[in-house]
């Protein structure tokens, strides 16, 4: 599994390679980019929630789905404070450090690495995570409180994709197979897009630079290390016998950087190079992390 993990991770860095030799050659431009980002924010991503719910209501998958909104909603929580203990006064630091990339980087590993079914179990953390950066972490980022108002979060393209998702989850019902088709092929962008994001982001970096850059150091120590080991000790009070539930999970926890980070702030008007590093850096360190971070969850459960 560590190695299916490894190899999964550099596939994705060659999908960032295309972005950044698309960025150098000027076949995207920066509007394009922003382009992108919104399609990831508004459309791909929302695809892939919903279509984490495409499963069958058993009472297997409903106690799965309770346990793993339960773990998700705690781990998450922890990913806040640990960030705001370390990054209180570097807002940037502290939305890059609290929330991982599991909708881009995560899926595609779990899937590689488990099945297609255990995406299921990481829905819910797709879905809090983003609920969170559209809510929470836009507050930080802005500074704005008012950013937390009860019709932006209902509102919100994550939020409409959970109650979609729900919906024909508990209901029991089957989206149209056109319907689930088109859902299915949107959500398939998300992987590639996001990469050639990462690669763009990388194109746009000055490489000397940054890897002299210490504070980059720090975010990805806190994102990949601390909070991943905080992260397994959790789960590791989750029974064995939901291993699969477990991993997915952890997988998603231990992710780099997400690179909404620089989405948003690209939208807000932030520090977007800062937020580009720290997507890039925690990116790169990731190929070492997550297969380690994962080899020593198998030897403890």
């Amino acid at each position: 599994m560590v190695l299916t993990l490894a190899k999964q991770v550099l596939i994705m860095f060659l999908l960032s390679g295309i972005g950044f030799l698309m960025f150098r050659t000027k076949k995207i431009s920066m509007e394009g980019s922003k382009s992108i980002g919104n399609i990831l924010i508004f459309l791909s991503l929302p695809c892939v929630i919903i279509n984490g719910f495409q499963v069958e209501r058993t009472q297997e998958t409903l106690t799965g789905l309770g346990l793993s909104a339960l773990a998700a909603a705690v781990i998450l929580v922890v990913c806040i404070v640990v960030s705001r203990l370390f990054f209180k006064k570097d807002p940037i630091a502290g939305f890059a450090s609290a929330f991982s990339n599991p909708g881009f980087f995560g899926v595609p590993l779990i899937v590689s690495s488990l099945s297609q079914g255990a995406v299921f179990y990481v829905a819910a953390f797709i879905a809090f995570l983003n609920l969170l950066q559209w809510t929470y972490g836009v507050a930080i980022m802005t500074g704005e409180k008012k950013g937390l108002s009860f019709k932006k979060v209902i509102t919100a393209p994550f939020m409409i994709a959970i109650m979609i998702g729900l919906f024909f989850f508990l209901s029991g019902l089957k989206m149209p197979e056109m319907a689930k088709s088109v859902v299915s092929f949107i959500a398939n962008l998300n992987t590639p897009l996001a990469m050639f994001t990462v690669g763009i982001y990388l194109a746009q970096t000055d490489l000397p630079a940054m890897i002299r850059r210490g504070k980059l150091y720090a975010v990805s120590a806190v994102r990949l290390l601390v909070i991943p080991a905080i992260s397994l000790l959790l789960l590791s009070l989750i029974p064995s016998s939901q291993m699969d539930l477990k991993l997915a999970i952890l997988i998603a926890a231990a992710c780099p950087v997400g690179s909404n980070v620089a989405v948003y702030a690209q939208l807000h008007n932030k520090d977007y190079t800062y937020a580009v590093e720290t997507v890039v850096i925690s990116t790169l360190l990731s190929v070492i992390t997550i297969p380690g971070v994962v080899w020593l969850a198998q030897q403890i459960w």
